[in-house]
């Protein structure tokens, strides 16, 4: 899943698709019918570039391109992260959703639990293509275990380690950090001044939860047991948070003001004008472009493991990450859905909208591109291939990921204001988080 982008609403013709983008936390609106008899549908989509101009330009030609297929129109709506969960949620209480919509790929599961998506049945693969062209990870994150999807995948992404060529020179470091005990040992050589070791999203919710989970799993930790009951505060869920806060609390190589950052940009352009030499990322090499940073002043690499790992600890370094593409079924233009989802994943479209995005494509006839064949790119594959785990597929996934984002921003906030976070301090906030979970909070 994307970043969550805080964005000022826009509102823009795009004449050649007849299509209406509106930005950020505009209002929404249902499907109707075009004159001429050419179905219009609604299309919610979330915001992957670095600005809503970013994302009209992305998304234009290929409406466009859509339209003139096959007459049908696109009513286009581009919603903040921060505000498309609620959106979508709404939409599917009262019925008044649009067609199609993005949702990040690990909210899957509790969306699917609503009932209000298309399940993507076999005779439904069928009309978009056959399910054997996607990715199996980025299939797999489309609902629950044993159920039929609820989406297909359109980007797919995972986290990586970027680091600044040119400030690991200055600083005597040969190779950028493999351990996490060398991460943090290289961070502090590159803290000094108005320079920071590291650049961190700490009032990010979603990001918070990602890393919460990805550290979890390298300590041997769940958030949830086999039957789905939460299990926040154990023992390798306590060590796993406090080593993420710690940059900031202990180790002193994240900046305080860090714990302020939300919007899914912060830490991007603070790693891209150099005030932080490293950067726990998704997929970020188009929003690094928009801040004037090029690809020969930085190196892509997998998130670091611990050198040895904890009882039970897993050698996993990423979330599955990515954006599905899902259909409400009360859709009254379902057969139009369908082709746009269709050519949504066509070959082609993903070509040019994952070149665009910087993120990789979902479907595997798209790879042989050479845009996609960059140190960079093979990078995130592998990591995606080998080592990236799937966020808990369970009903509540969409408020764990708030509930554990929130403990993770309240610790940081703690960490900036030079109050102490200990193991007691994390246990006790996850324990209320799990109680506030478990009474439907």
């Amino acid at each position: 899943m994307r970043r969550p982008l805080h964005r000022r609403p826009v509102v823009l013709a795009l004449a050649a698709a007849t299509a209406l983008l509106t930005g950020a936390c505009g209002s929404g609106s249902g499907s109707s019918s075009a004159s001429g008899g050419h179905p219009t549908i609604t299309y919610w989509a979330s915001d992957q570039g670095s600005s809503i101009s970013d994302d009209v330009r992305v998304l234009t030609p290929e409406l466009t391109r859509f339209t003139k297929q096959t007459g049908i129109n696109v009513k286009l709506e581009v919603i903040c992260w921060n505000d498309l969960l609620n959106r979508i949620l709404a939409a599917a209480s009262s019925g008044q959703g649009p067609d199609v919509v993005n949702i990040g790929n690990t909210w899957s599961a509790s969306l699917q639990a609503t009932g209000a998506f298309q399940p993507m049945s076999s005779d439904v693969m069928k009309q978009i293509g056959d399910s054997g062209r996607f990715l199996p990870g980025a299939l797999a994150a489309t609902g629950a275990p044993g159920k039929e999807p609820v989406g297909v995948p359109l980007y797919s992404m995972a986290y990586a380690l970027y680091y600044n060529k040119a400030m690991f020179q200055a600083a005597g470091i040969a190779n950028p950090p493999t351990t996490w005990d060398e991460f943090v040992t290289d961070g502090k050589k590159l803290t000094h001044g108005n320079q920071w070791g590291v650049s961190v999203e700490g009032a990010s919710t979603s990001e918070n939860a990602h890393h919460a989970f990805t550290f979890s799993q390298q300590h041997g930790g769940s958030f949830f047991d086999a039957s789905g009951k939460p299990t926040f505060d154990t023992p390798q869920n306590v060590a796993a948070i406090k080593q993420y806060v710690d940059f900031m609390a202990a180790d002193k190589i994240a900046n305080p003001s860090d714990a302020e950052y939300s919007n899914g940009t912060e830490a991007v352009q603070d790693f891209a004008t150099g005030k932080a030499a490293m950067l726990l990322w998704q997929t970020a090499d188009a929003s690094l472009a928009n801040y004037g940073m090029k690809p020969s002043q930085y190196g892509v690499v997998p998130v670091p493991f611990p050198a040895s790992l904890p009882p039970g600890g897993k050698r996993a370094d990423s979330i599955v990450a990515g954006i599905n593409l899902s259909v409400f079924a009360d859709t009254k233009n379902k057969d139009a859905a369908l082709k746009f989802v269709k050519y949504m994943t066509s070959r082609q479209t993903q070509i040019e909208l994952n070149k665009a995005y910087g993120s990789l494509p979902s479907v595997t006839d798209a790879y042989s591109d050479p845009a996609f064949q960059t140190p960079t790119a093979q990078v995130f594959q592998k990591v995606l291939d080998n080592s990236a785990a799937p966020m808990p597929a369970v009903p509540q996934e969409s408020q764990f990921e708030t509930a554990i984002g929130g403990v993770l921003k309240n610790l940081f906030a703690d960490a900036a204001s030079g109050k102490a976070v200990t193991d007691q301090t994390v246990a006790a906030q996850l324990n209320q988080a799990q109680q506030q979970l478990q009474a439907g909070g």
